[in-house]
């Protein structure tokens, strides 16, 4: 068997590089002739077949926890920076840094190159060139600067290689999402006992209250 799967391997490895090529050229074909319009696509099929390739590979569930981070985090910084000049967008509006659709492309381009296609050369320069397409059409559109482009790039690429497998980054945000939870339910503990004990004061109260208020009501 296992001289089978090596025999195996370079074919497979090739089936998907046809396949993730075949994929982004049916975007690009099926897609509006406009460039926002293309990086809008891209921006969901990289990370899709990135998702696809990784549930493969038995990773799938790992790879939506990274994708969570990545989610997560991009939101969570545009909120933090409010009205910041750095978070303007050169088109107006705000919440532009980082740029989303290049940190989610990155992020899809990175984890095919690093898991799917590591033997398939051709088709790692197409999903590469897709990624850097995406980001480049935010700035060309006037969506971001070339600053906020940058900044979503490295937090895509963050998120996809600090978090891969037993990594320190990774164990770190375990560690704080462990602390999360803790505090979390220590947090609901102490509303419960709260409750319980507040009710059984306030409850002979609120049935004198409302004997009072049915009396009211009669006479």
């Amino acid at each position: 068997m296992p001289s089978l799967r090596r025999c195996l391997a370079p074919h497979i490895s090739r089936l998907r590089g046809l396949i993730v090529i075949a994929m982004i050229g049916l975007v690009v074909l099926t897609t509006a002739p406009k460039v926002e319009k293309y990086g809008d696509n891209l921006q969901i099929a990289l990370p899709l077949l990135a998702w696809g390739c990784e549930i493969a590979n038995g990773a799938g569930l790992e790879y939506l926890g990274r994708y969570a981070v990545l989610f997560s985090g991009i939101h969570s910084i545009k909120n933090v920076l409010g009205d910041a000049e750095i978070n303007q967008r050169p088109r107006g509006g705000g919440r532009g840094f980082p740029s989303g659709h290049t940190a989610t492309a990155v992020f899809g381009a990175s984890s095919l190159v690093s898991s799917c296609l590591v033997s398939n050369p051709v088709a790692r320069m197409v999903v590469i060139v897709a990624a850097g397409f995406t980001g480049t059409s935010r700035v060309d559109v006037q969506a971001h600067t070339i600053w906020q482009v940058l900044a979503g790039a490295i937090w895509g690429l963050i998120c996809n290689y600090a978090l891969r497998g037993d990594t320190a980054a990774r164990r770190v945000v375990a560690r704080g999402l462990a602390r999360l939870g803790q505090r979390i339910m220590a947090l609901l503990q102490l509303v419960f006992f709260t409750l319980l004990v507040g009710g059984q004061h306030l409850w002979p109260h609120l049935t004198d209250w409302a004997a009072r208020a049915q009396a009211r009501l009669r006479g």
